[in-house]
């Protein structure tokens, strides 16, 4: 388990910031991300090199100095996931960013970047 403080309520969990972040065993880079003050509040995320190739997203200025990144290995990206009709739908457009070091988190929309909100996964 890790703890994570969001510089912002993740959108639709307001007013929650404070979170664990806890792999589903078994799960091969299934996290659930649950607030620390409410467990019924919780999303689940995953390690997008697992399951899409090729996914680099490009983090602007403002956001590495928001949760403070020194550099590309400070940074975990996650992707926030869910079940649809079709199947796992995963977020590319706004992942989740997870400064390693401190646990300061955000989920961030990507600038200028041609990636679906609602990616069904095979």
């Amino acid at each position: 388990m890790s703890a994570l403080e969001f510089v912002t309520p993740p959108p639709g969990l307001a007013p929650h910031t404070s979170f664990s972040l806890d792999e589903i065993e078994g799960a091969g880079g299934l996290y659930a991300l649950t607030a620390a003050t409410d467990p019924a509040v919780r999303l689940f995320a995953l390690d997008p090199s697992v399951v899409v190739d090729d996914y680099a997203p490009v983090i602007s200025d403002g956001h590495v100095a928001d949760l403070g990144l020194a550099g590309p290995e400070d940074a975990r990206v996650l992707v926030v996931a869910r079940m649809t009709d079709e199947g796992i739908g995963v977020n590319l457009l706004a992942p989740v960013v997870i400064n390693r070091r401190t646990g300061v988190a955000a989920q961030v929309i990507l600038e200028g970047q041609d990636l679906p909100v609602r990616a069904v996964l095979a």
